[in-house]
């Protein structure tokens, strides 16, 4: 089951074309505004070229389901977001409790669950800047709702079964412009991976880890207004001097929750072209020496 796929371009769509690839069946959990243009695109062929795997098969889903995973249940649900059009229009319950108990119905079990979703309404003000509300809907969209899944799906999970999820360098650097709290959710969202590592595989016998990946340019970054900055910034200062590919990404979950990965639970795991482990600019105008 992947959560968070809303269009082609992004590394949720990469780690389910991984799996797919694998020979894992997708189900997908797509954001309740964003499910009519997905599925019209899907069903019109838009996204059938990006759907090509490498053995030539198109990627099939075998379910998408409408997810907001911000409500557990229901009842948690306003009145105003009930009845706002989109969210009127889902075909049943899209909590996160709810999207569990449809896909126990639908399937019985899954085998693996991917987190790829975050929202920071306030991401592009500085962390100083911040309201309450918007730092609180930053971990809750995107930290809480990791718990939430676990809490929900790791009892449907088959033993060995995995999660994964996806982080940023900000929580643990100072990177300036991932504001609004995102760089504290996704500090959360490391910490807990460790801790329900533990609880995950104490209880259910499954891995949870999660990958800290280097700047991409999807739809999701580009609404933060800094990427190309950073992706040219990685360029110039990384040990591999390439773009990050959405596919690189894609792959390393399909290892984290494939058998090979057996023994691997509670990593942060880089995939940045080895930006992280820099310590200094080596292109910084600080540097540069006058020539005589």
């Amino acid at each position: 089951g992947v959560a968070g796929v809303a269009d082609d371009n992004g590394f949720g769509w990469a780690i389910s074309k991984a799996l797919a690839y694998a020979g894992a069946d997708v189900i997908l959990g797509t954001w309740v505004p964003a499910m009519n243009i997905f599925e019209t695109s899907l069903r019109r062929g838009k996204f059938d070229e990006s759907r090509m795997m490498p053995n030539g098969k198109l990627m099939d889903f075998a379910k998408v389901y409408p997810m907001d995973a911000v409500f557990d249940a229901p009842e948690d649900v306003p009145e105003d977001v009930a009845q706002n059009k989109r969210y009127a229009a889902a075909d049943g319950d899209f909590s996160v409790s709810g999207v569990a108990e449809r896909v126990k119905q639908d399937f019985g079990s899954i085998d693996i669950l991917v987190h790829s979703l975050a929202n920071g309404p306030e991401v592009t003000k500085p962390l100083l800047e911040t309201s309450r509300n918007g730092y609180l809907a930053a971990m809750s969209a995107s930290s809480y709702s990791y718990v939430s899944m676990l809490q929900q799906f790791a009892p449907i999970m088959n033993e060995g079964g995995a999660a994964v999820s996806l982080t940023y360098l900000a929580s643990e650097r100072i990177i300036p412009g991932y504001g609004g709290g995102m760089s504290s959710a996704k500090a959360a969202l490391e910490s807990d991976t460790r801790v329900l590592a533990y609880e995950c595989g104490r209880k259910h016998g499954i891995r949870v880890n999660t990958i800290s990946a280097g700047p991409l340019g999807s739809r999701a970054a580009k609404a933060i207004g800094f990427i190309d900055d950073m992706i040219n910034y990685s360029h110039a200062n990384a040990p591999l001097q390439k773009d990050l590919a959405a596919q690189e990404v894609g792959n390393v979950a399909a290892f984290l929750c494939s058998p090979l990965a057996s023994a691997v639970t509670g990593v942060t795991m880089y995939v940045d072209n080895g930006l992280s482990q820099m310590g200094l600019a080596p292109d910084s105008k600080a540097l540069e020496r006058d020539e005589e």
